[in-house]
C-alpha cells in the first residue's frame, strides 16, 4: 500500500521544495479534487481497528488447557460408556465454572487500539483551495497545508514549513518533559530520533507556544502514533511465570497421573480378583482408572489459583493498585527488574525551580526573596503564562515553573502587572534565545525585563547588580563566575536561564534585539528541573533490599536523565559508564548489547522500539520484567513486559489500556507494595498447591493399594465429593494468609522458581504417602476389628470409614501448610478468620454424607457410631502430630 510505502520516509531529511513536490502541493494548500483523490488513496486518518474477539472465541479458549480436556474426556466416558450421569455433570460443573472465571480476561490491545484512536483530534485548521478552512481530523490527507498555533493538537504528522517561535510538547511520545523548539531546517543526518527532528510535528503532540505551518506527510496509520498502535497490536504476549508454572505443573501431574491410572487398569484387569466377565471386568477398571483421574488431577487448581488471585487484586485496590489482569498480581512477586520511564513516573513532570544566583550567591529556591528584587520581577514579567481566574496557570511549562516561584514567595504577579502593564515585546526566537518585554513605570520610565540563555544574554550585558541598589559595571571575572555558576547547574542537569533589566526613558520606535536588547543589567540565574518525586528516592531504595534492580528508560536527554538517576540512588553519581543512549544503542548488535545490558541501567534518548529491545534483552536473561510508564511511547514495551503498569493519574489511555496493572495514585513507592502483596499471593499459593497436591496424592495412593489389594475401592461420587469438600473452601482461605515476616528482604525467585521450590515438592511426597498410609490403616482397622459380622456390613463399614479419613485428615493436614517449616503453634493457627469458616464449612459438608438420612445411598456410605468416629478423627489427629515431628527434624537439621 502507498501508506506502507511512506511510513519510512526521512521527511525531516528532505527540503520543503521536496516534500511540496512530493505531494503534489504548494503553500496554498490542495484543491478539493486533489484531497479527494488523496483520500481515495491513502484513507482517513484514523487509526486501524484490531480484529476483536468475540466472546464465543474467548469461552473456548478456557478449554485447551492440557488438564481441562483429560477431565473433559473422563467425564464423556463416566456419562456415555459408564452411565455415571451425576459424576459426569459434577465434573462438567467444576470445568464450566472454571472457564467463566477466565473468559472476563480481555484483550488489552484492542482497547489499547481503541484508546489511540479517541485520542484523534476532532478538528483541523488548513489551506484548501488558497483559503483557510476547518475540517474534519479524519478528512486530512497527505499533502495537506495545516496551520497551527498554541493549544493546538497536532492533527497528523507534519513536515514544518513555517515556525514562528513554534514549541510542541512530546512529552507523550518522546519521554523529554520540556516542549520542543521547532525550526524548518532541513537535517543532514538520515538517523535522527524523534525527540531531536525539530522540523516535524507529530500527530497528538501539544502545540504549547507560538505557531506554524506543516504539510502532512503521515496519517493515521502512516503515521508515528500509527507505528506504535501497530506495535502495540502485533506485540506479543509473554506468558506470565505464574501461567507457565500451572501449565508445567498441570501437564506433569497429569501425564503422571494418567500413567498410574493406566497400570492400575492393566494390573485390575490381569488380576481380575472377582473373576468378572471380560466386558464387565473392562468397564469396571475404567471406572476405576477414571476414578483415579478425578481424585488426582487437581481440577479445581486453576479456579482456586484465579480466586487467591482475585482476594489479591482486592487488596491490592485498597492500596492504590488497580489490577487489570490477574497473573500480574503474582508476576510483581517474582519481578527481577523495574524498567520505569523518567517522566512523570520517577519525576514530577513538572518543570520546578530550584536554585536561585543572584547577588553572587548560589542560593536554594525556597531561600528568601524580595517582591522587588529584579531576578524575581524579570522571570515573572517577561513571561507569557496565562493566570486564570482558578489559580491554574497555562503555558509553557518553562514559563509556568517561573509563575509558581513567584506565587511560592507569595508575589502577587497579576497585581505587579497591573502597576506595571507591559507595553512591548521583542518576542523569544530560537536564533537569538531571547525574550524581551517593556512596562510602564509609575514615574513614566519603562522597565526592560530580558530572559534567556546564559551565554546569548551576557553578550548584551553591560551592568551587574552585585547586591541590592548596587549596580556597577560587569567585569570579566563577573562573567567568569556567572558561567561557572551556569555550567555547575548545567551538570546537574538544571536548565539554566539568565535574567537582566535595565530602565529607559522611552519606548524605541523599531522594536527589535538591536534597539531593546543592549546596555543590559544582569541580575541573576534560574536552575529549573523536572523534580524527581519525594517518595522516589526511597521507593528506589526499597527496591535495591527487595533485590531488584530499577532501571530508568527516557526519552529526555542524557545529562538529565544521569543527574535524576543519580539523585534517586539508580546509579551512582557521576557514573556515566551505566548510561547509554539510544542513538548508543543502535550501533551494537543484539548479541554485543546481550553481553553490556547488565552494565546499564540508564537508557536516554530512546524510542519505542529501544524500549521493547531492552526489555526482551534481560527476558532473555532469564530475568522477569516489570515496566511503568505513562506515555503513548511506553505502549508496546508495556505489553511486551511480564507486567506492564501504568499510571492511573498522569497517564495516557494508551498506556493504561496496554499495561497489567496501573497506579492509581502514579506513585512509584505503590510499585513496592505492589511486589510485596505478589509474593504474599505467591507463597499462599504454594501453600494451597501443597495442600491440594498432598491431599490428591493421598487419594491416588489409597486407591492404587485398594486396587492393587482387591478391595472395595472409593467410587467417582465419593472422590468428587471430597475434592469439592476439601479442596474448595480450605485451599481458598490458605491463599489470604497474613504475610510472612521478612518477605520483602528475600531476593527474587526469577524465572526458574516454581510452585514446589523451597522444600514444598518434598513436603507433598511424604505428607501425601502419610495421608495414604493413614487411610488404609483405617481401612485395615475396620476390615480387622469389626462392629457388625456379616461381610457387606464389614466392608461397607470399612469403605465410609476410609471415605470420611481421607476427607477429614485433609482438613486436618489444611493447619500443617500454614507454613513449609514452622511449627503450627508458633504462626497462630486461628489467626485467620476465613480459614475458620473454611475448615468448619468443609467438615460439615463431609459429615452431611454420613449423619443425614438419605444421602447413605446417594453416597455409598453407612451411619458410623462414635468408636469408629474415634478412630478417624484420632487419625487426622494423627497426621497433625507426625507432621510437627518432621518439620521439628527439619529445623534442626538446619533445613528451615
Amino acid at each position: 500500500m502507498a501508506q506502507e510505502k511512506e511510513l519510512n520516509k526521512r521527511y525531516y531529511a528532505q527540503s520543503e521544495q521536496q516534500i511540496l513536490k512530493e505531494f503534489g502541493t504548494s503553500e496554498k494548500g490542495l484543491s478539493n479534487a486533489q484531497a479527494e483523490a488523496a483520500l481515495k488513496k491513502y484513507g482517513p486518518n484514523a487509526l486501524e481497528q484490531a480484529k476483536k474477539r468475540t466472546l464465543f472465541q474467548r469461552f473456548f479458549d478456557q478449554f485447551k488447557d492440557f488438564m481441562i480436556i483429560v477431565l473433559l474426556v473422563a467425564a464423556v466416558i463416566s456419562g456415555v460408556v459408564a452411565h455415571e450421569w451425576a459424576d459426569a455433570m459434577l465434573i462438567l460443573a467444576v470445568v464450566i465454572i472454571n472457564a467463566i472465571f477466565g473468559v472476563f480476561q480481555e484483550s488489552k490491545a484492542e482497547e489499547a487500539i481503541d484508546a489511540l484512536r479517541e485520542m484523534s483530534t476532532p478538528e483541523a485548521h488548513v489551506r484548501r483551495n488558497g483559503n483557510m478552512e476547518t475540517i474534519s481530523s479524519p478528512d486530512l490527507v497527505p499533502g495537506d497545508i495545516v496551520l497551527l498555533e498554541a493549544g493546538d493538537i497536532v492533527p497528523a504528522d507534519l513536515r514544518l514549513i513555517e515556525a514562528a517561535s513554534l514549541k510542541i510538547e512530546e512529552a507523550a511520545l518522546t519521554g523529554e518533559s520540556v516542549p520542543v523548539e521547532k525550526d524548518i531546517a532541513t537535517l543532514k543526518d538520515e538517523n535522527i530520533a524523534i525527540g531531536d527532528r525539530h522540523n516535524m510535528a507529530y500527530m497528538n503532540s501539544n502545540v504549547t507556544y507560538g505557531r506554524g505551518v506543516g504539510v502532512v506527510v503521515g496519517t493515521g496509520m502512516n503515521t508515528e502514533v500509527g507505528r506504535i498502535a501497530g506495535m502495540i497490536n502485533s506485540a506479543e504476549e509473554t506468558t506470565t511465570p505464574l501461567q507457565a508454572n500451572l501449565n508445567s505443573l498441570g501437564k506433569t501431574i497429569t501425564w503422571l497421573i494418567l500413567a498410574i491410572a493406566a497400570i492400575i487398569f492393566i494390573i485390575g484387569v490381569l488380576n481380575n480378583h472377582n473373576n468378572l466377565p471380560m466386558g464387565e471386568l473392562v468397564i469396571e477398571m475404567l471406572l476405576t482408572a477414571i476414578s483415579l483421574a478425578v481424585a488426582a488431577i487437581p481440577e479445581g487448581l486453576p479456579a482456586i489459583v484465579t480466586i487467591i488471585l482475585a482476594l489479591g487484586t482486592t487488596r491490592m485496590a485498597r492500596r492504590q493498585s488497580l489490577v487489570r489482569k490477574l497473573p500480574a498480581v503474582e508476576t510483581l512477586g517474582s519481578t527481577d527488574i523495574v524498567a520505569s520511564d523518567k517522566t512523570g513516573t520517577l519525576t514530577q513532570n513538572k518543570m520546578t525551580v530550584e536554585k536561585v544566583y543572584r547577588h553572587g550567591k548560589l542560593e536554594p529556591a525556597s531561600a528568601p526573596i524580595s517582591a522587588t528584587d529584579n531576578t524575581l520581577r524579570v522571570m515573572t514579567f517577561s513571561n507569557d503564562t496565562k493566570i486564570q481566574n482558578d489559580g491554574n496557570l497555562v503555558g509553557d511549562p518553562t514559563e509556568t515553573a517561573l509563575i509558581q516561584y513567584g506565587f511560592d514567595h507569595d508575589y502577587q504577579v497579576a497585581n505587579e502587572l497591573v502597576k506595571e502593564p507591559r507595553v512591548a515585546e521583542v518576542p523569544f526566537d530560537s536564533e537569538r534565545k531571547l525574550m524581551s518585554t517593556i512596562h510602564a513605570l509609575p514615574n513614566g520610565k519603562f522597565y526592560v525585563a530580558v530572559k534567556g540563555a546564559p551565554d546569548e544574554l551576557l553578550k548584551r550585558v553591560t551592568q551587574i547588580e552585585a547586591n541590592v541598589d548596587d549596580v556597577r559595571p560587569i567585569t570579566d571575572a563577573d562573567r567568569q563566575e556567572i558561567l561557572k555558576q551556569n555550567k555547575g547547574m548545567a551538570t546537574q542537569a538544571l536548565r539554566v536561564l539568565a535574567m537582566a533589566y535595565k530602565v529607559i526613558d522611552a519606548v524605541p520606535e523599531k522594536l527589535d534585539s538591536a534597539t531593546v536588547e543592549n546596555d543590559l543589567i544582569f541580575a541573576g540565574l534560574i536552575g529549573m528541573i523536572d523534580p524527581e518525586r519525594p517518595e522516589a528516592a526511597q521507593a528506589v531504595a526499597d527496591a535495591k533490599k527487595a533485590g531488584i534492580r530499577p532501571l530508568m528508560i527516557t526519552g529526555d536527554h542524557q545529562d538529565t536523565a544521569e543527574a535524576i538517576a543519580g539523585r534517586l540512588g539508580i546509579i551512582k553519581p557521576g557514573d556515566d559508564d551505566a548510561v547509554i543512549t539510544g542513538a548508543e544503542l543502535d550501533q551494537m548488535s543484539d548479541e554485543e548489547f546481550a553481553k553490556k545490558v547488565k552494565q546499564y541501567s540508564v537508557y536516554a534518548r530512546v524510542s519505542p522500539e529501544h524500549k521493547v529491545r531492552i526489555v526482551k534483552a534481560w527476558q532473555d536473561k532469564g530475568k522477569v520484567v516489570a515496566m511503568t510508564g505513562d506515555g503513548v511511547n511506553d505502549a508496546p514495551a508495556l505489553k511486551s513486559a511480564d507486567i506492564g503498569i501504568g499510571m492511573g493519574i498522569t497517564g495516557t489511555e494508551v498506556s493504561k489500556s496496554a499495561s497489567d496493572m496501573v497506579l492509581a495514585d502514579d506513585n512509584f513507592a505503590t510499585i513496592i507494595v505492589a511486589v510485596e502483596e505478589g509474593r504474599k499471593v505467591f507463597a499462599n499459593i504454594q501453600k494451597s498447591i501443597q495442600y491440594l497436591l498432598s491431599a490428591n496424592l493421598g487419594e491416588v495412593l489409597t486407591l492404587f493399594f485398594m486396587t492393587l489389594m482387591g478391595w472395595d475401592i472409593l467410587v467417582p461420587v465419593q472422590l468428587l465429593w471430597i475434592n469439592l469438600a476439601t479442596d474448595t473452601f480450605p485451599a481458598i482461605a490458605l491463599g489470604v494468609e497474613p504475610t510472612e515476616p521478612g518477605i520483602m528482604k528475600r531476593q527474587p525467585r526469577g524465572r526458574k522458581a516454581n510452585f514446589l521450590s523451597g522444600g514444598v515438592a518434598s513436603s507433598i511426597i511424604y505428607q501425601g504417602i502419610l495421608e495414604g498410609v493413614l487411610t488404609l490403616g483405617v481401612y485395615g482397622w475396620a476390615i480387622n476389628f469389626p462392629v457388625h459380622s456379616s461381610y457387606n456390613e464389614i466392608h461397607a463399614d470399612a469403605l465410609t470409614m476410609a471415605y470420611a479419613t481421607l476427607a477429614l485428615i485433609q482438613l486436618f493436614h489444611a493447619f500443617n501448610v500454614k507454613s513449609i517449616h514452622q511449627s503450627l503453634f508458633k504462626i497462630h493457627p486461628f489467626a485467620n478468620r476465613t480459614f475458620n469458616i473454611g475448615i468448619t464449612l468443609s467438615t460439615v459438608m463431609v459429615a452431611l454424607t454420613i449423619v443425614v438420612p438419605g444421602f447413605n445411598k446417594l453416597f455409598h456410605v453407612t451411619e458410623l457410631n462414635l468408636s469408629q468416629w474415634g478412630i478417624v478423627l484420632g487419625a487426622g489427629i494423627l497426621m497433625v502430630v507426625i507432621v510437627e515431628i518432621v518439620k521439628f527434624v527439619q529445623r534442626k537439621m538446619g533445613r528451615q
